[in-house]
């Protein structure tokens, strides 16, 4: 079985595109990406980009998938120093990187950039790994 931590933007592409996970990968992330891809899902509403309904209907597949939630005191201390050693503002990524270091076997982004500034840090997968 591979573990493959998610973050908000491959959740709703699985969303949209409605895309079967293979049977033999389990999916991980922080709490934190319910309340990010809630976010966003607004504020696609609030620009008309989705009804009230489609942003739902995206919520509830993500839901559907059985992702692994996390977000403990260990992670949130790894994600402290991952945030510091990156030189990051934040630690909302941060926390998907330490769930990786802690969790799972590689990290599935569509950001090119975060990929590259933690490929020293973890495995990077590429989105069509979470299918096959």
């Amino acid at each position: 079985m591979t573990r493959f931590v998610i973050d908000p933007d491959v959740a709703l592409r699985l969303a949209v595109e409605r895309t079967a996970i293979g049977g033999e990968h389990q999916l991980v992330a922080p709490t934190l990406l319910r309340s990010q891809l809630l976010a966003t899902l607004f504020r696609s509403v609030r620009r008309g980009e989705l009804t009230e309904a489609e942003a739902s209907a995206h919520v509830d597949y993500v839901r559907g998938l059985r992702i692994r939630l996390l977000g403990d005191r260990v992670l949130q201390r790894v994600a402290w120093r991952i945030a510091e050693q990156l030189g990051w503002e934040d630690t909302y990524t941060a926390e998907y990187v330490a769930v990786t270091t802690l969790q799972a076997d590689a990290l599935v982004t569509l950001d090119e950039d975060l990929a590259r500034s933690v490929s020293g840090l973890v495995t990077v997968a590429p989105y069509g790994s979470l299918t096959g």
